[in-house]
């Protein structure tokens, strides 16, 4: 509770949001667990991994990431080989192996997010089509994220749970989850 004026005194006192006990609209509920509102668990990390990953690829944001298709070969004939025979580069990759905050790991998974998008020739308008290029994503995104070693479930569900913490980190980009009305736009903006 903050007090915020004095004759009278004015509080403001902010309150945990109030829920419905059911969200019957499942895009709704997706978007509230997206954005960390609500619990994964009511959705599943995979379904909301698989959200975002929709949302992703109907947005122009992975276009930001052309430079990285070409940037990481230049930068593996750019490093510098050490003593022991070995770059700099995967000397790196090999000690943080599995922390997928590190800048080469999210560069690696937007990287393979962009050529996965780009390359893909189906309608992304088609439900089918969209839902080939997501699995076609994760299947990518498991080397991208070094889960080379585990089984297939394993290893799809701490792919949705890294992908999905760098996109609440903002290390993916920003996405709007809700179309702004014309109107609204172009009048009142």
């Amino acid at each position: 509770m903050f007090l915020i004026g004095s004759h009278p005194n004015i509080y403001v006192l902010d309150t945990p949001g109030v829920f419905p006990p059911l969200i019957a609209d499942a895009e709704v509920c997706s978007k509230l667990a997206l954005t960390g509102a609500i619990k994964d668990c009511l959705i599943g990390e995979m379904e909301l991994a698989q959200y975002f990953l929709a949302i992703l690829n109907l947005s122009d944001e992975y276009k930001k990431w052309a430079k990285l298709s070409t940037a990481e070969s230049d930068e593996l004939s750019d490093d510098k080989v050490g003593p022991s025979g070995d770059s700099e580069l995967n000397k790196r990759r090999r000690q943080y192996a599995t922390d997928h905050t590190q800048d080469f790991v999210v560069n690696d998974v937007r990287r393979t997010l962009f050529e996965k998008i780009s390359s893909f020739h189906g309608n992304l308008n088609y439900e089918k089509d969209l839902l080939k290029l997501i699995e076609a994503e994760f299947a990518a995104l498991q080397k991208a994220f070094n889960l080379l070693a585990e089984s297939e479930l394993e290893a799809q569900d701490k792919i949705a749970a890294k992908l999905l913490n760098l996109y609440r980190t903002g290390r993916l980009g920003h996405y709007t989850l809700d179309s702004i009305p014309r109107l609204l736009s172009s009048h009142h903006l």
